[in-house]
């Protein structure tokens, strides 16, 4: 068990859902801090029957801590998270920052947990849209080894951040009105709309968000050769990412056998009946930890492909729900 935790970013979408979550799966601890930017400095927030005022995000506040589950924007991980370590902390982070650093494992538990005792003071929890793809990889991985894939993300405006979710609803009042709307994230209008790129532009026309998928994919799956081409999307749901995912394999595996392989690994469900019109939705996948698979064929056009459909809350397993979980780990290897 750890002492003193804390978690950085307290006060934002994600950290409000760690706090949430290490609550209700009554993270061991004896001392809990919240930290969070000086604006947020002050603010009293309630914690299983008692309040815990946070504290601005400065060097000393971690002088006492030995386990920081972080949520921040990269720059502000790359500036803190070193101090913090210097003064004996671990730090999980949700950040892109350390990502591929090679001294950073990158981390999924279902995945690959065996990479968390490596880590330097720095475990790394990957980019939403990547979680929930590995996941629903690693079993066929196991089984007849990925050779490449094609993905195709349909992102919520909450991975954007509490701003874009305003956009979303604040956007489509605003459409419905007939009114102009100040999109205070998205270059053009979310409501009723797609916007094919979700950050910068980075290599030979991929994104930020693209090549994330790429990196972090070899990363985890310990597999430089695998082959990934992204097109990642920003469309007008509020929570929860849609992947349409086609995956070439070395083995042949057919959409049984797939069925029965996510079946057994933790963390992932099947909804997966055309005739009966079942298949994983945002609807039905919101603040749910589990990632779902769905619509599994075998691809048309390749001996050894296979298609299907993947669903995840990006706020809950793509970000807080996955950072518990490595903190949960590192209790687990702690007593080991």
């Amino acid at each position: 068990m750890f002492d003193v935790v804390a978690v950085v970013g307290a006060t934002g979408a994600v950290g409000t859902i760690i706090r949430e979550l290490l609550e209700k799966r009554r993270f061991p601890h004896r001392t809990l801090k919240f930290i969070a930017s000086g604006r947020s400095a002050g603010k009293k927030i309630r914690f299983a029957g008692r309040e815990i005022t946070v504290e601005a995000l400065q060097g000393q506040v971690f002088d006492d801590v030995q386990l920081v589950i972080s949520s921040t924007p990269d720059d502000v991980a790359r500036d803190f998270i070193p101090d913090a370590v210097r003064r004996g902390c671990i730090v999980v982070d949700e950040s892109g920052y350390w990502r591929m650093d090679p001294s950073v494992p990158l981390v999924i538990p279902e995945v690959n947990p065996h990479a968390i005792r490596r880590h330097k003071g720095i475990i790394a929890s990957p980019n939403c849209s990547t979680t929930q793809m590995v996941q629903a990889l690693k079993p066929l991985h196991d089984a007849g080894r990925v050779r490449r894939v094609v993905v195709s993300t349909y992102q919520a405006v909450s991975g954007a951040g509490l701003a874009g979710s305003r956009d979303l609803l604040g956007g489509t009042k605003a459409q419905l009105a007939g009114e102009p709307y100040p999109y205070e994230t998205f270059a053009y209008p979310i409501a009723f709309n797609c916007i094919p790129q979700i950050g910068s532009p980075k290599h030979e026309g991929y994104t930020s968000e693209e090549m994330k998928m790429v990196y972090e994919t070899r990363k985890m799956l310990e597999d430089d050769s695998i082959q990934v081409c992204p097109t990642c999307v920003r469309v007008p749901v509020a929570n929860c990412h849609s992947e349409s995912i086609l995956v070439e394999t070395e083995r042949k595996i057919t959409a049984e056998e797939a069925r029965r392989l996510w079946a057994a690994t933790p963390g992932l469900v099947v909804v997966d009946d055309l005739s009966k019109k079942l298949y994983p939705m945002p609807i039905n996948s919101d603040n749910r930890d589990e990632t779902f698979i769905g619509r599994v064929r075998e691809d048309l056009s390749c001996p050894n492909g296979l298609a299907f459909w993947c669903v995840s809350d990006n706020l809950r397993k793509g970000a807080a729900t996955n950072a518990v979980q490595i903190a949960e780990l590192l209790v687990k290897t702690q007593a080991a």
